[in-house]
């Protein structure tokens, strides 16, 4: 039955549609932190539909606020008053940190980072965007412009002039040796140099944490630094929150408050986790820079009332059951667990992250070569123990990627890092 449904998906979708695994699998139904496939079989679920389904599968409050909604209106477009867009921009507003914040609702992360770019050099009148080495935003067009992650960039026609910047990863590249410290000023006076030999850019667009180069990141503070030199210029910064957003990481709300000592960024784009698998994306701006657009625009999806009862109900429960919380502590001793395991694998070059964002790098023994066949083996073996991983990285999908829905339980993450253990162990 798998079989010749995987037969008709390449009989009529797209070549580079990526597709995990060699028996590729159908998900058909999902509750809590699990998931179960065509042929019945039951999964720990860490990879949530890329960092998508953030509380939970079928999660009680979210079902019925969709259930609910769907049998009021489902959809009148922006040309027409709705109160749940309404009332979920009220609530990311105040959650943003952003003053005089306004929002505006996307199908997708991808649209959220299209419409930051648009706002960012409409605003500075300028197409010249930095972004980061091994960053990725999105699949579009000019989200592919200024994507550094070669893997997921397949043209490099764009309508922007993009320049890469060095920090987004801290264990490679040329400053890799350096301290903290060190580290940070180093990358700082390569964005001075790069600043002093082009006109003036649009904005900085940045990943707190890089979600498909592999849960890479910098010194915590980087984006601060860097902050000071852009609004000395006039610069902004637009921070990609599509992963690390709404509290994942654990240690804060937002990933740029890592990076917070200069106030937050002037932009900020979120999806995924929001809509606990409901197409949502956004952008949130100050006012002055929300507004600088001066030709009309509507959106026919984004902001349509289901997905906006989804997302409501998704963050009151997130914010009354303190996932945030949830996701430091069962983060922090999955993330533990995994380097205690990964001290008896030699394949194990970095387990990384922080709350419920995990990486572990895989290279070839005793050097810094990638290892994506070995991602591959474990990615298949972990499967076979009952357990969902995701890839990914930048200089070859050599990272598994761990991010499971932030009510993980205790028992389930040392039920998830065992097979893991056991996945490990078997390259």
């Amino acid at each position: 039955m798998t079989k010749d449904l995987f037969g008709r998906h390449r009989a009529v979708l797209p070549d580079w549609l990526a597709l995990y695994y060699e028996d590729p699998l159908e998900i058909t139904h999902g509750e809590g932190r699990h998931v179960w496939d065509a042929a019945g079989n039951k999964y720990l679920d860490f990879f949530g539909g890329i960092l998508t389904t953030m509380t939970a599968h079928a999660l009680p409050e979210v079902t019925k606020a969709v259930s609910e909604q769907a049998g009021r209106i489902i959809h009148s477009s922006t040309l027409y008053l709705n109160r749940p867009m309404v009332e979920l921009a009220e609530r990311v507003a105040h959650v943003s940190g952003i003053p005089d914040a306004r929002v505006f609702f996307t199908t997708s992360g991808t649209e959220a980072n299209d419409t930051a770019l648009l706002l960012a050099t409409a605003h500075r009148r300028s197409n010249t965007i930095l972004a980061m080495r091994n960053s990725y935003h999105g699949r579009s067009f000019s989200a592919v412009g200024i994507t550094g992650n070669r893997g997921w960039s397949p043209t490099s026609l764009t309508p922007l002039q993009t320049l890469y910047v060095h920090g987004g990863v801290r264990t490679r590249g040329p400053y890799a040796h350096l301290d903290d410290r060190a580290f940070i000023d180093a990358c700082v006076a390569d964005l001075e140099d790069l600043l002093g030999h082009t006109r003036a850019p649009a904005a900085l667009i940045a990943e707190p944490v890089q979600g498909v180069g592999g849960f890479t990141s910098p010194p915590d503070g980087l984006y601060a630094a860097f902050r000071e030199v852009l609004h000395e210029r006039g610069i902004l910064w637009i921070a990609d929150e599509v992963q690390t957003g709404w509290g994942r990481t654990g240690e804060h709300f937002w990933g740029w408050q890592a990076h917070g000592r200069s106030g937050p960024p002037d932009i900020v784009t979120f999806a995924k986790g929001i809509g606990n698998g409901m197409s949502i994306g956004g952008v949130i701006a100050r006012a002055e820079i929300m507004n600088c657009l001066d030709a009309n625009s509507i959106s026919t999806f984004g902001g349509t009332q289901v997905t906006m009862a989804a997302g409501l109900a998704n963050l009151s429960y997130l914010l009354e059951h303190d996932l945030q919380g949830n996701a430091r502590r069962v983060g922090g001793l999955l993330i533990e667990r995994l380097r205690g395991v990964a001290a008896q694998v030699p394949h194990v070059r970095e387990v990384r992250g922080r709350g419920l964002m995990i990486g572990v790098e895989l290279t070839r023994p005793g050097t810094d070569e990638a290892a994506p066949e070995a991602a591959s083996t474990v990615l298949e073996e972990a499967r076979a123990g009952g357990l969902l991983i995701g890839k990914g990285g930048g200089h070859s999908t050599s990272v598994l990627r761990i991010a499971p829905p932030m009510s993980l339980t205790v028992a389930e993450a040392e039920e998830g890092a065992a097979i893991l253990d056991r996945a490990l162990r078997s390259i």
